[in-house]
């Protein structure tokens, strides 16, 4: 497939905004993501992170703004942009009656890609995720942990060009942790993108070359992690931006 702008940036958002029921949660969110990045998505739980990767994947359809993957707008031509894309969402339902080896070819088969290729992509997922004594357990048997494993594994299966993970790293093990973070960057440094949001600052600042902190559907700041941080570390940096105080001192004295 050819780029819609070649050079341009993996991921770019232009003014996106999301209401539910009247309510503004995503404020004309824009953010520009570049190519062979490992990009962070930082910000408390119900920040507007989730919806705001729905509506740069395809899976929500924004009120207003755009959303381009590799120059190609994802909302007029979804097709080509899921092309390029791998995406793994944070509490969508899987195929949960297929075992994890039955999901990945069926995957696969929605892509298009030769069953050979398919076969041998999924056995080496499996056996480098360490699934693959529980390849033909279905995946609603899984744990938390190996359901974001065959999640992640079902985004990689067609080699996409743009990787993007909602709170990857959610109820992983920390030898599976270990595991994923070499896959993200060998996928990096193979000349892939990946964008992944988490409200873990220490894991971001220590895996992701670059960081956006998004608060009540707003970009509050972006920059390397180390223009960000100015030698400090992201979760003191993040308290800040949100202006976070500690309350642990007033209140609860009935807890002894």
């Amino acid at each position: 497939m050819t780029d819609a702008t070649p050079g341009g940036p993996a991921l770019e958002l232009v003014g996106l905004v999301k209401e539910f029921r009247g309510r503004r949660v995503v404020h004309e969110l824009s953010l520009v993501v570049p190519r062979g990045s490992l990009y962070g998505l930082v910000g408390p739980n119900g920040a507007g992170k989730t919806t705001t990767l729905s509506m740069a994947t395809g899976l929500l359809r924004p009120d207003g703004g755009v959303a381009r993957v590799l120059g190609i707008d994802v909302w007029t031509d979804p097709a080509a942009a899921k092309d390029v894309m791998g995406v793994a969402p944070d509490g969508m339902r899987l195929f949960e009656q297929l075992s994890g080896r039955e999901l990945l070819h069926y995957v696969g088969a929605l892509r298009r890609m030769p069953l050979e290729v398919v076969a041998a992509r999924a056995d080496e997922l499996l056996g480098v995720l360490d699934l693959g004594n529980d390849a033909n357990t279905v995946v609603a048997d899984y744990s938390a942990g190996m359901v974001k494993k065959i999640s992640l594994a079902a985004a990689l299966i067609h080699a996409p060009r743009l990787l993007v993970l909602d709170e990857p790293f959610e109820a992983v093990d920390p030898v599976s942790g270990q595991t994923i973070r070499t896959i993200l960057r060998r996928y990096v440094a193979s000349g892939g993108t990946v964008v992944m949001s988490s409200h873990v600052m220490e894991l971001v600042e220590g895996l992701c070359d670059r960081v956006a902190v998004i608060v009540g559907g707003r970009v509050l700041a972006e920059d390397s992690i180390g223009g960000l941080t100015s030698g400090g570390s992201l979760h003191d940096r993040f308290l800040q931006l949100v202006g976070a105080q500690d309350a642990g001192g007033d209140g609860l004295t009935w807890l002894g």
